[in-house]
C-alpha cells in the first residue's frame, strides 16, 4: 500500500515541477504564482502545499534534482584519463539535452540565478578535482583559470540551447574542450 502512496507523491511532485516549468518558460518567475502553478497542473493548493513551502522551495527542488543528477554523472570519472575529460563534457552535455525543457529554461533570463551559480559551484569543483589528479598540485591562479573556462563553457552551452541544439553533443563537447585546453588560438 506504502508504494501506492510514493508513487502518487512521486507523481504528484512531478506534475508540479513539470508545470511550474512551462509556466517559467513562459514568464518570468516574479509573475509565477502558486495558484498559476496549480492551475496549471491541475492540483488544489492545499496539495501543493503538501509537498512544497513555496515557489522557491519548488524552485529549488528543481535545480537540485537537476544538479544531484550531474554531480552522479560526473562522480563516476577517476579523473586520471585525458579521454574522461571529453566524456564527462559530452555526458553533461547529453544530459541536459534529454531535459532540455527543464534544463533551458532554467538557464534562461527567466531562470533563477540561483541555477547557473549552482551549475557553476559543481563545475568549478570537477575542474578543480580534475586539475589536481592531472599536475599533483593547483596552480596558484586556478580559481581564475577554473572561473575562466567554467563561466566561458556554461555561456557556450547556454546559447547552445537556446540556438536549438543544432550541434550534437559530441560536437559541443569537442568544441569546449578545445578552447578549455588550447584556447582561442586553436581555432585561427
Amino acid at each position: 500500500m506504502s508504494v501506492k502512496i510514493d508513487r502518487r507523491k512521486q507523481y504528484t511532485r512531478m506534475v508540479l515541477k513539470d508545470s511550474f516549468i512551462k509556466l517559467l518558460q513562459e514568464i518570468p518567475l516574479a509573475n509565477i504564482t502558486i495558484k498559476g502553478v496549480c492551475e496549471h497542473a491541475d492540483i488544489n493548493r492545499s496539495t501543493f502545499y503538501s509537498h512544497f513551502t513555496d515557489l522557491y522551495d519548488l524552485l529549488h527542488q528543481v535545480e537540485d534534482d537537476i544538479i544531484e543528477d550531474l554531480n552522479q554523472a560526473l562522480s563516476t570519472y577517476s579523473y586520471s584519463i585525458e579521454e574522461e575529460n571529453y566524456q564527462m563534457i559530452e555526458k553533461v552535455l547529453e544530459y541536459l539535452v534529454e531535459n532540455r525543457e527543464s534544463c533551458e529554461t532554467l538557464f534562461s533570463e527567466h531562470g533563477a540565478p540561483s541555477f547557473q551559480r549552482k551549475v557553476m559551484m559543481l563545475a568549478h569543483t570537477h575542474f578543480n578535482k580534475l586539475w589536481t589528479v592531472e599536475s599533483n598540485t593547483l596552480p596558484h591562479n586556478v580559481e581564475y583559470l577554473s572561473q575562466y573556462i567554467v563561466n566561458g563553457s556554461i555561456h557556450v552551452i547556454q546559447i547552445w540551447l537556446k540556438n536549438g541544439s543544432k550541434e550534437s553533443p559530441k560536437e559541443m563537447a569537442e568544441l569546449i574542450q578545445k578552447l578549455a585546453n588550447r584556447g582561442l588560438s586553436s581555432f585561427l
